[in-house]
């Protein structure tokens, strides 16, 4: 095989920047050797195609690699122990001074760089995880929320709670639903369905050996109605099949969309900036 094909061969297998980076050292008319050496050098002097390994990061204080040094737990101890310091030897100051001293080895500024990085990789990953409790998690930077609203007088707060009430199309006339997170079942009373469509009792579909309960009392179910929910928008419209159990003691002037299909549908309810919901 002579040189050119060789060298083009090589080429081939280096790609991208080292690519680039030999033909803008070598002519055409160089030799194989040429090639390996020009690459070698791109290669050492570059460092292309090298990664760094990143240094496992630990906490300074107890040598664990599951947190770091302003989270450590021993740090609060060794806090509380220097108070009295009347009660602690020489030999027990030197060991709390060697606890607190960050390594030689590592340059200042660049070991808080590192912790900072580590501390929010850290924290995304812990909020991906189930929050649970246990000895070793500790609370620490607790802020208090953000509100959004005007909050009200002393002993006046359940004033800012609303409903959240909305209009749809329901067998081609105007009702109002309540998204409901709280609530399991889809469920409309007798009356209100008797407004919307007065033929509703031929329409149900039956149910049976179900007990429906609410906060105060029993609700007495008389069947499933099937039936699609339009939520008008301007940008477009959504339809949302339901089924919604018909009860003979419910009283309010609306649906309620239960946490049933709030769940299947992706329906979310905001309350950051106004409240508002969307769907899917």
């Amino acid at each position: 095989m002579s040189d050119s094909k060789m060298n083009m061969k090589i080429l081939r297998k280096c790609g991208g920047e080292l690519e680039n980076a030999i033909k803008c050292r070598c002519v055409d008319l160089c030799s194989t050797e040429d090639y390996s050496n020009a690459m070698e050098d791109i290669i050492t002097s570059t460092r292309i195609y090298r990664e760094d390994k990143k240094p496992v990061l630990k906490c300074h204080k107890c040598g664990s690699i599951s947190h770091l040094a302003n989270s450590c737990i021993k740090k609060t101890k060794i806090n509380e122990a220097q108070v009295i310091e009347d009660f602690q030897s020489g030999e027990e100051k030197e060991e709390s001074d060697q606890d607190f001293a960050v390594s030689e080895d590592t340059p200042v500024e660049d070991y808080s760089i590192e912790n900072i990085k580590s501390f929010f990789e850290v924290a995304e990953v812990h909020t991906h995880l189930p929050q649970y409790s246990e000895d070793f998690y500790n609370l620490i930077n607790i802020q208090d929320a953000r509100m959004c609203k005007k909050k009200p007088a002393r002993g006046k707060v359940y004033t800012a709670g609303a409903s959240c009430i909305t209009s749809v199309l329901m067998n081609e006339v105007e009702a109002k639903v309540n998204l409901d997170t709280g609530e399991f079942c889809t469920c409309i009373g007798k009356d209100y369905l008797q407004i919307i469509l007065p033929e509703w009792k031929s329409q149900l579909l039956t149910i049976d050996g179900v007990q429906f309960t609410s906060a105060s009392n029993n609700m007495y179910p008389l069947g499933i109605w099937d039936t699609n929910l339009v939520f008008p928008h301007p940008a477009g419209s959504v339809s949302m099949y339901t089924e919604i159990e018909v009860m003979a003691n419910y009283t309010y002037q609306y649906i309620i969309l239960g946490n049933s299909y709030l769940n299947i549908d992706g329906v979310d309810i905001n309350n950051h900036k106004g409240r508002y919901f969307t769907i899917g």
